[in-house]
């Protein structure tokens, strides 16, 4: 380990900015490089050769970059080996990705599986929030807006507000076929996996 490997903490996403990540992942073609050094030797080549330019997006010196693109440090610490993971697979196979996010936004949308903690407002009457498992198809309407406000780099509470409008027009209100004014928030997200 060299002083470097410790100097910055990971960037941490919310649950739903990671099963964003997750799902994109799953429609991969090809595994994404593994080692070390393998993953450093491609994301160099993303980064137009620069060693520098890397270093500075993984949080260490330009020396232990090159180090692992040599092979002579070969096992990262924990903080590193996470950001050359995120960094790898952001960038593998962006053509297969995009596909993957067009065909969600304009025909097939997504589908979400989720556990959190729902409240309703409505102006009727209405249950109680609480913790609820769900599992329903979003529209290309609402996957739209959802990769757009990623890619835009929206916050974790940004997209809450985005997806629960979602689960609430295809599983509350089935599309505007009942509960007529419904409005679902939803908090405390257990686990959520999005499907495209």
């Amino acid at each position: 380990m060299t002083i470097n490997d410790s100097q910055q903490p990971a960037s941490r996403r919310g649950k739903v900015l990671e099963a964003l990540a997750r799902a994109e992942r799953k429609v991969f073609t090809r595994p994404a490089p593994k080692s070390a050094k393998a993953q450093v030797k491609f994301l160099l080549t993303r980064a137009k050769g620069s060693t520098k330019a890397l270093a500075e997006r993984l949080g260490v010196s330009r020396r232990t970059v090159e180090r692992y693109r040599a092979g002579t440090l070969t096992t990262p610490q924990k903080r590193l080996r996470a950001a050359l993971v995120e960094e790898t697979e952001s960038k593998w196979q962006p053509q297969v990705r995009a596909q993957a996010r067009h065909q969600a936004a304009t025909s097939s949308g997504m589908m979400v599986d989720v556990t959190a903690y729902f409240g309703f407002t409505c102006t009727g009457s209405s249950d109680d929030g609480r913790e609820r498992t769900i599992t329903t198809a979003i529209s290309p309407t609402y996957a739209k807006q959802i990769l757009e406000l990623q890619e835009a780099g929206a916050t974790e509470e940004d997209l809450h507000q985005i997806v629960a409008e979602a689960i609430t027009e295809s599983y509350f209100t089935q599309w505007g076929t009942r509960a007529a004014g419904l409005r679902a928030d939803f908090t405390h997200v257990l686990q959520i996996e999005f499907r495209f």
